[in-house]
């Protein structure tokens, strides 16, 4: 038995495939290392471990840093192994295990005609005539492991499982209850008004109203917005554009330096940066590290973020700089100027910015997205400078990480109460500020997709609203759990994902508002609330 062992980055894709295959068979040992630096290949290793079929005896160890992209579905059929101290990666210890269709997920998802026939088979073999069929045992199921288990995201799960307590009900298919009384006992509709289900147990009545549905899948049967095309056409516009952007990547790229090739390909790039920083001093400003000292956790927050603003936008400077320089001919070429015209000839973010930031995949909004961020800072520390900015209407989406610094927040109002960040909770509200807030926020800018709010409830879309809206100013804060609880509204309310972009990929927080009586409806609208686009 031999253990053998891979550093992850870039080219070692194949090889790392490879070697698995090999270890599989043999009965080897593999580690493969620094998993963190290739989230984008961790589901091509995904699905090779779904297809290995390892002689016993094989184990797979896999390292990384703790990576807001790395897959959860990984992460859980994994053993784990976490080391806390600084620069200790995270161990895990796989044991391939067999992954597992629904509509209105954040992303694509492989749901095949085989996750529906083992549904169908756990279904049939737990049914007994006379018997009650237990319908808990069955979402359990069919969330944790037919359709649960390809989802990794939250708020696809819980989109998951408001489906299946709809459609897998017993007040749904019991033919004693009328259909007033089906809906009063749950509450909220159980089947799309559109479709009547017979009151029969023949399969003829049932395949007729099958047989009646019309041939395009109208949104409403899924619980969707009726505005749902309009979200439709722009993320296809955007999937459309991506593989243009692919189909444009030239041949030669990086192969060899080409004078040409690089000055007609990279020029948009390099001009885009100059234009960016016309009349701005943040490629030569200098700003200290910040220290260490008595500073409120809020104000290191922006002095940190501050200073690696300017350190990204230099950075920055100097690569594209040196690129510049090689292309007239000034300067020699070296590995890394080589690396960095690769990525961008291929309409690729290189992979030292993303180290520093993880922001846009495409180059040149990338550049726009770090510009506005490092300049919108400076008005932050302007406004701290007069302790102003607790007080003034903040956008989170000029922050490079926002969520640290609602944790900043959280922070500074356990220092300021004498409590643990632990025994604070996070509290919205959209009316007026919160009483029994210590220290408050107060949010602009934020955008929602779904559904439409106006400040005292939330409302369906129309066909003709647009697929994303404005809402109103909100109010954020850390309270103790016994004020959270005494604040609590009577009227029920919903905790929507509060998402850096409409990617929906990285969730900065969750904020609660006000639904109605049917928040099972605004779950399966796939309501969820984004930062303002830059």
């Amino acid at each position: 038995m031999w253990l053998i062992q891979i550093s992850m980055g870039q080219g070692q894709a194949d090889v790392a495939l490879a070697t698995l295959r090999e270890c599989s068979r043999n009965g080897d040992w593999l580690c493969l290392k620094n998993l963190h630096l290739v989230t984008s290949w961790l589901p091509l290793l995904e699905k090779e471990l779904n297809v290995l079929h390892p002689k016993a005896g094989f184990r797979l160890w896999l390292t990384a840093e703790v990576h807001p992209r790395f897959p959860p579905i990984l992460l859980q059929s994994s053993l784990k192994i976490t080391y806390e101290r600084s620069g200790f990666p995270v161990i895990f210890v796989l044991i391939p295990s067999p992954l597992c269709f629904i509509q209105g997920w954040t992303k694509f998802y492989e749901f095949s005609l085989s996750d529906l026939r083992a549904g169908f088979e756990i279904i049939d073999r737990l049914f007994e005539g006379g018997k009650p069929f237990q319908w808990e045992f069955v979402h359990g199921l069919l969330e944790s492991a037919i359709y649960g288990g390809r989802v990794d995201n939250p708020s696809d799960l819980r989109i998951l499982r408001s489906y299946l307590e709809q459609f897998f009900s017993v007040h749904l298919l019991s033919s004693s209850l009328s259909v007033g009384q089906r809906k009063s006992r749950v509450g909220a509709r159980n089947f799309p008004s559109q479709i009547s289900l017979p009151n029969s147990c023949s399969i003829l009545d049932y395949r007729s109203v099958i047989e009646n549905l019309p041939e395009d899948d109208r949104p409403a049967f899924f619980g969707l917005p009726a505005n749902i095309e309009r979200s439709s056409q722009r993320i296809i516009s955007s999937q459309v554009i991506s593989q243009l952007r692919v189909l444009s990547r030239s041949v030669a790229t990086g192969s060899k330096f080409d004078r040409e090739l690089w000055l007609n390909g990279l020029s948009p790039v390099l001009n885009l940066w100059k234009k960016l920083n016309q009349g701005s001093t943040l490629i030569h400003q200098k700003v200290a590290p910040p220290t260490e000292g008595h500073r409120s956790p809020v104000l290191s927050f922006i002095a940190l973020e501050q200073f690696n603003a300017i350190r990204l936008v230099q950075s920055i400077h100097q690569s594209l700089a040196a690129l510049s320089k090689v292309i007239r001919g000034t300067q020699l070429l070296t590995p890394e100027v080589q690396k960095l015209a690769t990525a961008l000839l291929n309409q690729e973010c290189p992979l030292t910015w993303q180290n520093k930031w993880e922001g846009p995949e495409e180059p040149m909004q990338y550049l726009r997205a770090v510009v506005t961020r490092a300049l919108a800072i400076q008005s932050w520390v302007e406004r701290s400078g007069r302790q102003a900015l607790l007080s003034d209407t903040l956008d989170l989406a000029e922050l490079f990480h926002p969520d640290t610094f609602l944790n900043a927040l959280r922070q500074e109002t356990a220092r300021s109460m004498g409590c643990s960040m632990d025994s604070l909770v996070f509290v919205s509200s959209w009316r007026s500020p919160i009483m029994q807030a210590k220290l408050q926020v107060k949010i602009g800018g934020l955008q929602l997709e779904g559904c439409s709010f106006d400040g005292v409830y939330l409302c369906e879309n129309q066909h003709d609203s647009p697929s994303v809206s404005a809402v109103p100013p909100c109010y954020m804060a850390w309270v103790s759990q016994n004020s959270a609880a005494d604040s609590a509204a009577s009227e029920e309310s919903i905790w929507l994902p509060l998402y850096t972009s409409s990617e929906r990929v990285k969730v900065v927080t969750h904020i609660c508002l006000p639904c109605g009586t049917n928040s099972n409806q605004w779950i399966q609208t796939g309501a969820a609330l984004f930062l303002k686009q830059q």
